[in-house]
């Protein structure tokens, strides 16, 4: 059950892997800098690094469940959690509004987890793994495109797919939009017009959207760091043009970022 809405006011974020469902209440959840209403059905799944908070009523009721990524990816070999997009995509939503029945479905999926935990059955950790292989791939008929949109859709969409997967991996070190074809195999016109028409932007903006993202969740929730070490952790050497990247892609410079997001919530 969600309990302790007051330890979960301020951005923070955590090494673990977050399903979140409101079964009732109302509120704000606010995920990497996106605010999303919280109502019954709504579903959140975060990922490990995400910053997130929340403002929840005081009627809010609802299950939370979180996991390591080895607790599942050693339960399956023919798939891992990096599979699902609601996990994998830079540019998902982390939020599912669910309706009947798959609300239903999905509330007795958790619920048998939080008994499984509780308990001391035989095989329970296995259970829950199975579990969670269930409610995931539940998710999955939601969250990912249809099977049959055609065959040029579905090779840009295994494209995106692995781009994002590799922004993720190499954004602090690689930030050109030749390095990522290169890894794909890909010429660079062919990787743009790719992104192009699956997110109607271009391949370094979608990696420097990443960058920014990144950039944000440091300023928010390493409260020690300074501005200089930041850019210097995103692979800048160069804080000014590290600012000017930032304040292309949000309007202010990094330390009024900082400073009006902090003063919004750490108060």
């Amino acid at each position: 059950m969600l309990k302790h809405h007051g330890e979960i006011l301020v951005p923070h974020k955590h090494d673990f892997y977050l399903v979140v469902l409101f079964t009732q209440g109302s509120g704000v959840h606010e995920i990497d800098f996106v605010r999303y209403e919280i109502q019954p059905g709504a579903l959140f799944v975060l990922s490990p690094g995400q910053s997130h908070f929340w403002q929840p009523s005081a009627d809010a009721e609802g299950l939370i469940l979180f996991h390591s990524r080895e607790f599942y990816d050693l339960a399956f070999a023919d798939h891992s959690l990096a599979d699902f997009s609601f996990y994998s995509s830079l540019t998902r939503s982390s939020m599912v509004q669910l309706v009947a029945p798959l609300l239903e479905e999905v509330y007795q999926l958790m619920s048998l987890v939080l008994r499984e935990y509780s308990g001391q059955g035989l095989w329970r950790h296995r259970k829950i793994q199975m579990l969670l292989g269930i409610l995931y791939t539940n998710l999955a008929r939601v969250c990912s495109p249809s099977v049959d949109s055609g065959w040029r859709i579905g090779r840009y969409a295994a494209h995106l797919t692995e781009l994002e997967r590799l922004i993720n991996v190499h954004y602090k070190a690689h930030k050109s939009a030749g390095v990522y074809a290169e890894m794909l195999n890909l010429t660079v016109r062919h990787l743009n017009r790719v992104v192009r028409e699956q997110l109607n932007k271009s391949t370094t903006e979608l990696i420097m959207e990443r960058v920014v993202l990144e950039a944000k969740r440091l300023l928010v929730n390493s409260l020690d760091v300074g501005l200089t070490e930041v850019a210097e952790q995103l692979g800048f050497d160069d804080y000014a043009y590290f600012s000017r990247i930032f304040k292309k892609y949000t309007g202010v410079s990094p330390s009024t970022f900082a400073q009006q997001y902090k003063s919004s919530y750490y108060r």
